[in-house]
Formats: C-alpha cells, sequence, structure tokens
C-alpha cells in the first residue's frame, strides 16, 4: 500500500512531516510512503534524520500553498504543489490514502475539484470522531461546509453512519441533527427541512439533539454545518485545555493532594490522550473518493506518525464502498 503525504502542509512542514513519516515506517510494516514537496527540502531532512530505507518515495512538487492563499485560487494556479499534485494521484488511484496538514478551505476545494467525489455526493465533510460517553461520536461536518442544504444534512448522516459502522463496528448507529433544541420546530427553515428528510431516511435517526448531548454520548453520529460542528469542536478542545490545567492546580495545593494524584495518574493520562489530537491524529474527509486526511496545521512529527498508523488501519475497513452502496441508493 502507498500512502501519499503533503511534506508540505502546515506550520511545522517539512521537518515534522518528514519525521512524522520515518517514525511511523519504524513503527510498521504493511506501507510505504510517497512524499510530495520540495524535493531538496524533504532531502534535507531525512538526511538529518538518519533515514536510508527505500519505503520513502519521493515526489517533486516546486510550488505550496499557504493558509493566506485565496482557496480556489491556488487550487487553480498552483498546479505543482505539493496539495494538487497529491490530489490527483487520489483521483489517479496513483495511492489509496493523501494526508496533509495544510489549508482546510484548499483541501475542501481540491477535494471537489481535484480528486473528486464519490458518485452523488454533493460535498465532502469533515468528520472527527471526539470522545464521549458512548465511546466517541462523529461530528459531520467539523469545518469543510459553512452553508449547508437539507440534502446535504442527509448525506452526511448517511456517510457517518457507514464510518461508525465499518470502523468503529457500532451496529446500527445512532444519527441526531444538531439543533437549538429537542422540539421538532426548532431552528431555521433549513434544519427543520432537513429533519423531515432525515425522519424518511433508512438511518437509526432519533431526532434533534443539543450540543451537550454529543460528550452524554447519546449518538454515534451528529450531523450539522461545518460552521456550527467546528465552534463545537474548538470549544471542546479548548473546555479540555481548561480541564486539565485546572486539575493540575488542584493536585499541586498540598502533599495530599500530590498523593492523590499518583493514584490516579494513570487514568488521568488515559482521559489526556483521548482527547489529544496528537494521538488521535488526522480527521477523514468523507466523501472524497478515496482515503483523505487532514491534519492540524501545527501537527508535529507525532500526529504525522499517528495518522499514517490509523489511516493504514482505516483503510481495509471497506466504509468508503458501504458509502458508494448508500449514496446510490438515496431516496429523498
Amino acid at each position: 500500500m502507498r500512502i501519499m503525504v503533503d511534506a508540505m502542509g502546515g506550520d511545522n512542514a517539512p521537518e515534522e512531516i518528514v519525521k512524522g513519516c520515518i517514525e511511523a515506517l519504524k513503527s510498521k510494516e504493511g506501507f510505504d510512503i510517497e512524499l510530495i514537496g520540495i524535493e531538496e527540502e524533504i532531502e534535507k531532512y531525512l538526511n538529518k534524520y538518519g533515514y536510508n530505507g527505500n519505503r520513502i518515495l519521493i515526489t517533486h512538487a516546486p510550488e505550496v500553498i499557504y493558509n493566506d492563499d485565496k482557496p480556489t485560487e491556488a487550487i487553480r494556479h498552483k498546479k505543482n504543489s505539493s496539495m494538487v499534485i497529491g490530489l490527483g494521484k487520489i483521483r489517479n488511484n496513483e495511492g489509496e490514502i493523501f494526508i496533509s496538514a495544510g489549508s482546510t478551505g484548499a483541501l475542501l476545494v481540491g477535494t471537489l475539484l481535484v480528486a473528486g467525489t464519490i458518485k452523488g455526493v454533493l460535498r465532502p465533510a469533515l468528520a472527527p470522531v471526539v470522545p464521549s460517553m458512548c465511546g466517541g461520536t462523529m461530528i459531520v461536518d467539523a469545518g469543510m461546509n459553512t452553508q449547508c442544504r437539507p440534502v446535504n444534512y442527509v448525506q452526511f448522516a448517511v456517510m457517518g453512519s457507514a464510518y461508525m459502522e465499518h470502523v468503529y463496528k457500532r451496529e446500527n448507529p445512532r444519527i441526531g441533527l444538531v439543533n437549538i433544541g429537542t422540539e421538532d420546530e426548532k431552528g431555521n427553515n433549513t434544519l427543520r427541512e432537513a429533519l423531515s428528510l432525515l425522519r424518511k431516511c433508512d438511518l437509526n435517526f432519533i431526532g434533534n439533539i443539543e450540543g451537550r448531548d454529543i460528550a452524554e454520548g447519546k449518538v454515534d453520529v451528529a450531523v450539522c454545518d461545518g460552521f456550527t460542528g467546528n465552534a463545537m469542536l474548538k470549544m471542546m478542545e479548548g473546555t479540555g485545555k481548561y480541564f486539565f490545567h485546572h486539575m493540575k492546580r488542584i493536585f499541586n495545593r498540598s502533599l495530599f493532594s500530590k498523593i492523590s494524584a499518583l493514584l490516579v495518574k494513570t487514568h488521568l493520562k488515559k482521559l489526556k490522550d483521548s482527547v489529544d489530537p496528537e494521538i488521535t491524529g488526522g480527521t477523514p474527509i468523507l466523501g472524497a473518493n478515496g482515503l483523505i486526511f487532514k491534519c492540524h496545521g501545527n501537527s508535529t512529527a507525532r500526529a504525522i506518525q499517528n495518522t499514517i498508523i490509523n489511516a493504514y488501519a482505516i483503510s481495509s475497513s471497506g466504509f468508503i464502498e458501504k458509502i458508494r452502496e448508500r449514496i446510490g441508493n438515496m431516496e429523498v
């Protein structure tokens, strides 16, 4: 299997990207990596970290898409960028997986214009799985589509359900529509129409949910527009940082509290790891015509390594084929 990685995407590129790829190869067999970017920069860091194996291929890409580039213009005019070349390889089936920590906006536009989507999918969606009392809840969408039509919510639900069923092994995943209340009349016209369409689908749809229901694990998939999903995701990340900062202060107050900290240290570390993007890795883009993963812009080598390993494991789940089948059978 070949995993393609955008070596020039992200705040810490290319050094942390290259380092993360090397660490992934050390920890797992079964795949090779194609690093796409400025060849001399990639080679410099391969040499720095002493890599001399044969599982890394370099594809030269002289242009770079930056976060302040306008997404559509960047995709259309920087055809020799690492992102556009990588997405083109997904379109041409030259690799199974593409990973990038670059511009989210450019990656969305590139997925639509270059890589392409599964036949029938109108809009791809960023779909992170966040910690919840049910062992994890997927948010679809979390930042790629700030404005949605009712049918988009339905497709998000179909794709999220397939992912949670085949990757997380959830039988008949519960779907909820994020709204400002659980009553049917809540929300704007778009949400009310989406609610009506979702009730007609062959899904385990439980109706409207509120933001707190996600962490409480009332659903396996929470469907929303990208603006709402991204705001919820960032709020959850900030709350997690606040919680651990506050707990650290509490445990440092006295000798007794320090002893207490030692007793729960292992459990707290497991909890912290569950919300750490460096551990959980990148987020899949559902609906793309292939496996595309978006990493945080400030990803370190550890995040890249974990994304590669997770993507490799997910690739054999068959969820893309299931999405093709279910989208093809949609009647809304």
